[in-house]
Parts: structure tokens; sequence; C-alpha cells
């Protein structure tokens, strides 16, 4: 065995990502912080005028200015899109790593999953509180929430695939095959309880 065969053996495992994957994170990455870099400025200009209006606010129900005004939209003591912003760029920076040809290590990918994770289980938390108890939309909200979940997703089947995360082979096959049904179905399920939950106003 020759000395580069024996290094090679003994090396870390690295693990890439596929072109798709990368420009999937990107993407989303960058309309995530789109839509976190909209509603700080909007934020900066309600505090600087609290009779300003948003402009995605447009009736009583999709109202941006009614979400920013919560005690929600500031949850861990400063506006909630600040973290999108920091979130959404890291996001990037790993699609355009990929892109690139990077490879990382199983930790970094698990912890790029578990970040994912708390994204889309704080996006869920703050869309029931969204439904149902400010009683308003934000789509700029929502389309942080859409580009959440898809990387989730999307993260957590290429780390099944990978066998980063453990799972049974017909799972890593669909997940292989099927990526798109979950977060397609994910989304699906937030649209029909949006428009459940003021269908009276829709169909007015």
């Amino acid at each position: 065995m020759t000395t580069k065969s024996a290094e090679a053996q003994t090396a870390p495992r690295t693990v890439g990502g596929s072109r798709a994957l990368a420009l999937l994170l990107v993407i989303t990455g960058a309309a995530g912080l789109l839509a976190a870099w909209v509603i700080t400025i909007d934020k900066f200009k309600l505090l600087e005028d609290p009779n300003f209006t948003p402009g995605c606010s447009l009736n009583p129900i999709v109202s941006c200015g009614n979400i920013m005004k919560s005690d929600q939209a500031a949850v861990f003591g400063f506006p909630n899109p600040m973290l999108g912003l920091v979130a959404y760029g890291i996001v990037i920076c790993v699609g355009m790593s990929l892109l690139a040809g990077a490879r990382f290590r199983p930790w970094y990918w698990l912890t790029l999953n578990v970040g994912t994770l708390f994204g889309v289980v704080f996006c869920a938390w703050l869309m029931y509180q969204s439904l149902y108890n400010i009683n308003s939309l934000c789509l700029w909200c929502c389309l942080a929430w859409v580009a959440t979940i898809f990387m989730f997703w999307y993260v957590t089947a290429h780390n099944v695939r990978e066998r980063l995360l453990p799972a049974p082979g017909w799972l890593r096959g669909f997940l292989d095959e099927f990526t798109w049904v979950l977060p397609v179905l994910h989304v699906g399920i937030i649209g029909m309880l949006i428009l459940t939950r003021w269908w009276d106003f829709w169909t007015s």
C-alpha cells in the first residue's frame, strides 16, 4: 500500500453536495434574506414613525404592520428578521461553497440540518401566532416560511441519502426520487390553513 492510499483511507470523511442542492440553498437563502431585509427596513421605519404603513399591508388580514407591532415579532428581545439576516446569509455562503466544489465534514452537514430544523420549527411557531393570535398575515413572512421549509427538507434528504442520518433503505430511495414531495406537501398544508382560517374573508 502506498503512502498516498494509506493517507486517503485514514483521512476524515468529507461529503459534497449536488449542483441542484447548492442552487436551492442559494435561491432559498436569497429569498429568505430578501424577506428579512425588507421586514427589517420597514421595522426601522415603524420605530421612527408609529403611523407608518408598510407596503405589504394590503387589507385587515394581509397586514405586515400588525405583525411587526406584535410581541411575537421580537421574541428574542430584538426584531426577528435580524436573526434571518444572519441565518439566511450563512445558507447562501454554504450554497456558494458547494457550487465551488467544497466538501464538508459530517458534523458540518448535521449542524446545518439542526439550524434548518430550528428555522422550520420557529417558522411553524410564528405561523401559528400569525394565524390564531395576531390574526394577520405578512407576505414577506410567508416567503421566508416557504424558503426555510424547502431548505430544511432538501438538507435533510441529502443527509439521509448520504447516510449521515439513520434511515431505512426505502426512505433513502423515496427521498432520492421524490424529495420535492415533502416540502410541497408541507407548504400545501400551510396554504390550506391560511385559506380556511379566513375563508369568509377570501370568499366575501
